[in-house]
């Protein structure tokens, strides 16, 4: 289980409203595009969050984070036998406001203001996955996507994007 954010125009998330047939396209033309032709931080439309999604979602919220960044905040209404398989459920997203608030609240946290105090225990039994908190710098691992998602969140925070959120 991946875990994903495209950042989409406003007039793109309007659109996906509409077509998430569409979105799915566009995520795979986007996904296509930058790995054929890795853009820069700022530039970047998709980040992968790895197998760190679940862990990364479990420590920001557990730091009272303002936004459900990892999984977004806001459901798309569709038909569900109108649908691409997007992975593990449908998409969600965060409108423009939530990726500033996210960008804004991200920027002051880092990978050791996430993990300080953490049992990975408390991982275990929240059944957070993957099943690894036992072993060695696996809460490190967790949060190594955080500076790639600073960047992400900020550069589309700076542009008024909006994120498309999901799991594959």
């Amino acid at each position: 289980m991946l875990g994903y954010w495209l950042r989409v125009t406003p007039g793109e998330l309007e659109r996906a409203a509409g077509d998430l047939t569409w979105a799915f396209a566009l995520a795979e033309q986007v996904s296509e595009t930058e790995y054929a032709a890795p853009p820069t931080p700022q530039r970047r439309r998709l980040l992968e969050l790895d197998k760190t999604w679940h862990g990364l979602d479990f420590l920001l919220r557990r730091r009272n984070f303002p936004v459900s960044v990892v999984l977004g905040e806001q459901d798309f209404l569709f038909d569900p036998d109108d649908i691409p398989d997007w992975g593990y459920g449908p998409p969600r997203y965060l409108t423009p406001e939530q990726v500033a608030q996210a960008a804004q609240a991200i920027a002051a946290l880092t990978e050791a203001d996430l993990i300080a105090g953490v049992d990975p225990a408390h991982l275990d039994r929240e059944r957070i996955c993957p099943a690894v908190w036992d072993r060695s710098g696996e809460l490190e691992w967790a949060v190594s996507r955080l500076p790639r998602a600073t960047e992400f969140l900020t550069a589309a925070a700076a542009d008024g994007d909006a994120v498309i959120c999901w799991i594959a």
